[in-house]
């Protein structure tokens, strides 16, 4: 191979990882975005908002997010999503969603048979029950394991209140 040839390769291949680190890179959704594209967390994401809590929830974490669908959020006496959602309730509506939120990724497999208490980002415990299916306090796990770029989400059938 000629110098000439070789220099040329060496220039194009530097152009192509150049452009290359230039690309927009398609990431994974986070667990904003994952709730957000959804449709069975319009509640859920409508509250995180109202708590300025999506900046948190799309940092890098990891997190591990108990997730309320719509229809948990609905069986809430009548009222109870409504005056959350009021600015003046703001730290109370904080400390229910944080209850929710364990700090590191968390998956089924690693609760299969365990009963613990874990510490929850609000510092009180929720208690899991992974010896038949997971339970989380009183709330069942529906959906497990969706993975997040910055965590974990499962999807739980009731609100979890601290």
């Amino acid at each position: 191979m000629n110098r000439r040839f070789a220099l040329k390769s060496v220039i194009l291949a530097a152009g192509v990882a150049v452009a290359a680190a230039c690309a927009p890179m398609d990431s994974e959704p986070d667990i904003v975005d994952i709730a957000a594209s959804n449709g069975n967390f319009n509640t859920l994401v409508a509250a995180v908002t109202a708590a300025g809590l999506v900046d948190t929830l799309k940092s890098e974490g990891p997190f591990t997010v108990f997730a309320p669908t719509d229809e948990a959020f609905a069986a809430l006496p009548a009222g109870t999503v409504d005056n959350l959602l009021l600015p003046e309730n703001k730290d109370q509506l904080t400390a229910i969603l944080t209850y929710h939120v364990v700090p590191g990724a968390v998956t089924s497999d690693q609760l299969a048979g365990q009963r613990l208490s874990v510490a929850t980002v609000n510092g009180e415990e929720v208690h899991i029950d992974g010896t038949n299916g997971v339970m989380v306090d009183d709330a069942t796990v529906t959906t497990a394991d969706i993975i997040a770029s910055n965590g974990v989400i499962h999807v739980i059938d009731s609100v979890l209140l601290p």
